[in-house]
């Protein structure tokens, strides 16, 4: 775990398939264990890193990787997940029901895109605050 200015980072990838989802889910939980964050907050981030990862595995080649990077500091946590999707040109849906469920867990949700060596990507961005209190 690297550690600049506070803020400490972790990542992991394997191939975007459902089966590697709840491993990520798990890192999540983990590190914000780890952090000493509530439960409430532990739950939410868990929840909100697993809808990401669905969603953005319904959109990837499955024999490409999904990366999730986590960021922790003393009251946040972040977790950025991308994919190199199916199809060129693929979105992250902002307007459904699994949107709003993310939306609801974390304090930000962002859809951040790229590219990198030349190939495109999609990806999701979580901030979770620790609630004063």
């Amino acid at each position: 775990m690297a550690d600049v200015d506070g803020v400490r980072g972790v990542s992991v990838q394997g191939l975007a398939q459902p089966w590697f989802v709840p491993t990520v889910r798990t890192v999540a939980a983990d590190l914000a264990a780890r952090a000493d964050f509530d439960l409430d907050f532990i739950s939410d981030l868990r929840m909100a890193v697993d809808e990401a990862c669905a969603a953005l595995v319904r959109l990837a080649d499955p024999d490409k990787r999904l990366r999730c990077s986590f960021q922790l500091a003393a009251d946040w946590m972040s977790a950025e997940v991308s994919v190199v999707p199916r199809e060129r040109g693929a979105q992250v849906s902002t307007t459904g029901f699994g949107w709003r469920v993310l939306q609801s867990l974390v304090d930000e949700a962002s859809v951040p895109t790229g590219d990198e060596d030349a190939s495109q990507w999609v990806g999701i961005r979580l901030v979770k605050k620790q609630s004063a209190g």
